[in-house]
């Protein structure tokens, strides 16, 4: 990328003059390479200037002067806007170039980036790592509040269970009960049993006296 300035060699202001060395005195001590394009001499550069500045950037009468810099096509701005980035140490961001490292304007970049995203560690963001983490603790709290709450379903269950089995066992015992009581009642019953019970109604039986007989 080559800034070009357009400046006016045989100029008769002693204003622009003094305007333009202090652009490219300023650039020449930055060791920024540019290109001096004069548009006294030249009628197509001045043509270009003036057709390339934008129109909210010209003067009332619409003849922008120079000096007027740009970044190959890109228009960076006249001397005012220059002389604010100078004061400002942002020419680099002015002129549309990366600070070379080490460089003023290189450390305020790059605290200003440190202050928005955060210190940078192994060429990676700390808040983004930080971020990540959060999002991994995050994600194993889920799963161990759903582990946690499953593991709760389970005792229950489980106590749920160990209540019931009590009363199927107590049924099941009752069945038993039941069972055997019917087998005893369905016992065959034996001929001595059969003779003893038959003398046992006999003798509840009333005797019949003679006198009932003769009647």
């Amino acid at each position: 990328m080559v800034i070009k300035v357009f400046l006016a060699s045989s100029s008769g202001s002693t204003a622009i003059k003094k305007k333009q060395q202090d652009v490219l005195g300023f650039l020449e001590a930055l060791k920024v390479d540019y290109a001096p394009l004069d548009i006294a001499c030249n009628e197509d550069n001045r043509m270009w200037m003036r057709e390339n500045v934008p129109v909210e950037k010209k003067p009332t009468n619409g003849i922008p002067l120079p000096p007027q810099i740009f970044n190959e096509e890109s228009y960076c701005g006249d001397y005012e806007t220059f002389f604010d980035a100078k004061e400002d140490n942002a020419v680099y961001a002015f002129l549309g170039l990366p600070p070379p490292p080490g460089s003023k304007e290189a450390k305020e970049a790059e605290k200003a980036f440190i202050l928005e995203n955060g210190p940078v560690k192994n060429g990676t963001v700390e808040n983004e790592t930080v971020e990540s983490e959060t999002v991994e603790n995050g994600t194993d709290d889920a799963e161990d509040e759903e582990n946690l709450e499953a593991e709760e379903v389970e005792e229950e269950n489980l106590d749920d269970d160990s209540l019931k089995a009590p009363v199927k066992q107590e049924e099941a015992q009752e069945e038993v009960e039941d069972d055997e009581a019917k087998g005893e009642d369905d016992q065959p019953v034996s001929e001595e049993e059969e003779e003893l019970r038959q003398l046992e109604e006999e003798e509840e039986a009333p005797e019949v006296t003679e006198e009932e007989e003769d009647e």
